[in-house]
């Protein structure tokens, strides 16, 4: 039985993914990162060695820290050999479910017997993922916030089917990365936060669309009257307004609701590829930042 996670392997290189992989390995975690586009794990070696560099200029970290972590981090082209030897393996591909789910199937396979196996999802519930493996015990929800590596909650969500000790584990593993874990004990979409978050989102959406102001007086008004740190639409262009287009979409094909339907104006960002800051535009312009990865 597993006492305790000491290796980690994270699937998926895009900003969710990189950012959970480096943060395990600058708190002392072995940890392998792969993606199945080879540009993508590239693009995720330069940003490492960027981050941890600008880091150490800063004088957040030591050089000898900085080093550490590059040793810990490895970056791995092959599933196969990126799960090899691990305890916890983290999910943080497309938000697609028929991707995760052949994904879940592959790496039942191939991960060691007693490891978990856990998806950065806010959308989609383990119990979705579960069934395609034989560890169905094994299987939670484990879901940081962008930015992964400032963000301090983390919510682990528990099947009826995720085991207590599995639960244990997730929770020890959050706070040993610095983390404050959330323990959610029966599963919802959304979750937590961003359920609270959704709700602020669909008015805001709402008051757009219907013209009551414009998107940067609706984000005025969560920032300097309700002091939240972000507006909803600023928001958007940091985790991407295609993840937000994404998640809609995949609710209104299983609900058939039309208020789950994505609403049109962002709909007709994700069709123009206006992404946010990782494509340099999104409700606001990001002229420095544009294809950044």
């Amino acid at each position: 039985m597993l006492q305790a996670i000491r290796r980690v392997c994270v699937v998926g290189a895009g900003m969710m993914g990189r950012q959970i992989a480096l943060n395990a390995a600058l708190h002392g975690y072995p940890t392998t990162l792969t993606d199945s586009v080879a540009a993508a794990l590239e693009s995720a070696r330069r940003w490492r060695d960027e981050y941890l560099s600008g880091r150490v200029v800063k004088g957040r970290i030591t050089r000898g820290q900085a080093e550490t972590a590059a040793e810990l981090l490895q970056l791995v082209p092959t599933l196969t050999d990126a799960v090899a030897g691990a305890d916890l393996v983290i999910e943080a591909v497309v938000e697609k479910l028929a991707v995760k789910q052949a994904l879940f199937a592959e790496l039942d396979g191939i991960a060691p017997e007693g490891a978990i196996l856990a998806t950065n999802s806010s959308t989609f519930v383990s119990s979705l993922l579960a069934p395609a493996t034989s560890r169905v015990d094994k299987v939670a929800n484990l879901h940081y916030f962008n930015p992964a590596l400032v963000m301090a909650v983390v919510e682990v969500m528990q099947g009826a089917h995720t085991s207590a000790e599995t639960v244990r584990l997730l929770m020890d593993f959050a706070r040993g990365n610095g983390k404050t874990p959330i323990h959610l004990r029966k599963e919802i979409p959304g979750f937590v936060a961003n359920r609270l978050l959704g709700a602020v989102s669909r008015e805001a959406l709402y008051l757009l669309e219907n013209g009551y102001a414009t998107f940067e007086e609706i984000d005025m008004a969560a920032e300097k009257a309700l002091g939240h740190p972000m507006g909803p639409f600023r928001l958007m262009d940091l985790t991407g307004i295609d993840l937000a287009y994404l998640i809609r979409r995949e609710r209104y094909e299983a609900t058939g609701r039309e208020e789950d339907r994505p609403p049109l104006v962002i709909a007709e960002k994700y069709r123009r590829g206006e992404f946010g800051r990782k494509t340099g535009k999104g409700w606001y312009n990001y002229p420095d930042e544009g294809t950044r990865e």
